[in-house]
């Protein structure tokens, strides 16, 4: 067994050390970085980051934590953001801003509750109903907004121009993808049925068949939620279709949560909110003018 000589020992190869930048540099790099892995908003607060650190001297693992929250919740906001702009909404409505006082008969818990999309995980459906002005609009698009933050996949349309877009469809071919389009959605906000002409030209199929067409193929797999000017009694006449339109409400009241908000309308309230106002200030108006007059 032979030993071999100390002396003759491989000599260590020295770790070869980290090259060294600048502070600016370093940011150039760190600003590359961000700019491959799309982290824009860490890019955009690196300076605010980087001060931050200086400032606090958080630990390793807390300054990680601190710029990663700040970048995901920028995200998450951008998503909302996107989803709002793609899903039809022309109005963000919230229930925080909703006069409840209004509505006195409206029970608010019940609304609350709604708002957390359960009903939406069922593929329970919606029907609201009321007079023109009462709310209906605004708590369907509150519950909209809510969903695309909770990133559920929604539409908004009115109901004259969902059935102008498929009556589009049936004349130029359409069809069966636009149809496909208003499946997709896992809630489908139908809003103002009972206002606007639905059927524009004879040759055009009736809104009831049309309507039936997109109930009959969501019942029982996504929710549809519903706000009615009319009583739904009147739905027939308004459809076009007494027959296709009692099947739409037979699909619709097996699994629907029927909400009737039986109150004044806000509109007309803050109208003649506005309307007294004015009252005075075109009486004083009308002193002053009387005075000056010679």
């Amino acid at each position: 067994m032979s030993l071999r000589n100390p002396a003759h020992r491989q000599p260590q190869r020295r770790r070869a050390s980290a090259p060294r930048f600048t502070d600016d540099a370093l940011r150039e790099r760190l600003c590359a970085h961000l700019s491959f892995l799309g982290l824009t908003h860490t890019r955009k607060s690196l300076d605010d980051l980087l001060a931050w650190a200086r400032s606090e001297r958080p630990g390793h693992t807390a300054l990680l934590e601190h710029v990663l929250e700040a970048e995901v919740a920028h995200k998450t906001e951008q998503r909302v953001v996107r989803r709002i702009d793609h899903c039809g909404l022309c109005e963000r409505k919230t229930l925080e801003a909703f006069d409840w006082d209004f509505q006195p008969t409206l029970d608010k818990d019940f609304i609350l509750e709604l708002a957390r999309l359960d009903f939406v995980a069922r593929h329970d459906d919606l029907i609201i109903t009321g007079k023109t002005g009462t709310g209906k609009s605004h708590i369907l698009k509150a519950l909209g907004l809510r969903a695309c933050e909770q990133a559920v996949r929604i539409r908004y349309a009115r109901c004259v121009d969902l059935l102008d877009d498929l009556h589009a469809g049936l004349a130029d071919g359409t069809y069966p993808r636009r149809l496909k389009t208003w499946m997709r959605p896992a809630l489908l906000i139908i809003d103002d049925v009972g206002l606007g002409q639905v059927r524009k030209r004879p040759d055009e199929p009736t809104a009831a068949h049309t309507l039936y067409n997109i109930i009959d193929r969501r019942h029982g797999e996504s929710s549809t939620a519903i706000t009615s000017n009319i009583d739904l009694s009147d739905w027939g006449r308004y459809l076009g279709d007494a027959t296709l339109t009692a099947a739409i409400l037979d699909r619709l009241a097996m699994h629907a949560i029927c909400v009737d908000i039986d109150g004044p309308s806000y509109r007309q309230h803050v109208a003649e909110q506005r309307a007294a106002t004015r009252r005075p200030k075109a009486a004083a108006v009308q002193s002053q003018r009387s005075r000056s007059a010679p």
